[in-house]
């Protein structure tokens, strides 16, 4: 519960921080923020309250959120202006550095302790070890995109080389589930399935 308050607290400071440059007071009416989310997870939780409950409301804040479904379609969202704010791995800002673009992206790191992706099996695993994904296919999400490489670092972790493991990283992340569904993989990397945490 208290980290459930904690992340709320951060979400809506976080906010407030960013907003604070924006020279309106609440007397001249609500701010009007786009917010775009790269998944509509159970990780974002404690900001979905905050919007039931109207707390962004109550602040002066009016929030619009959109989900992005993939970093690379909320950087674009954030670097064409149609979001104010974009909720993603911290790899699209780099990448985006990268590219020497004249409009650099402020990073908030660390917004969650842990990645909200989990691995799901098709079929059911007593016992699972990380070792019986050897020789398995699984879907990773975009090459270069969070949720594969954090999957990679797990699989380190655990002392397994990911090449031992047939990752698909064709399938953007937004459309792997649906692949999954499709029969695609046998596992697949997913916030919206769990039964793996990959922490």
């Amino acid at each position: 519960m208290k980290k459930k308050v904690f992340t709320l607290f951060l979400v809506i400071a976080m906010l407030m921080t960013v907003l604070n440059g924006c020279g309106k007071k609440k007397s001249d009416g609500p701010v009007s923020v786009t917010l775009n989310e790269v998944a509509h997870s159970i990780f974002y939780a404690p900001m979905y309250v905050a919007i039931e409950e109207g707390y962004f409301s109550e602040e002066g804040i009016d929030l619009t959120l959109i989900t992005g479904f993939g970093a690379d379609k909320t950087m674009t969202a954030l670097l064409s202006g149609e979001a104010d704010i974009g909720f993603m791995g911290a790899e699209s800002t780099i990448y985006t550095y990268l590219e020497n673009t004249d409009d650099t992206v402020v990073n908030f790191a660390q917004l969650t302790q842990r990645a909200g992706n989990f691995l799901v099996s098709r079929q059911p695993a007593d016992n699972f070890q990380w070792s019986d994904l050897i020789g398995k296919n699984v879907l990773g999400g975009r090459k270069g995109g969070m949720p594969e490489m954090v999957f990679e670092y797990i699989l380190k972790q655990n002392g397994i080389d990911p090449s031992e493991i047939d990752i698909n990283q064709s399938i953007d992340f937004g459309s792997t589930a649906a692949a999954f569904s499709g029969g695609q993989g046998d596992y697949t990397v997913d916030y919206y399935q769990f039964l793996y945490p990959l922490y």
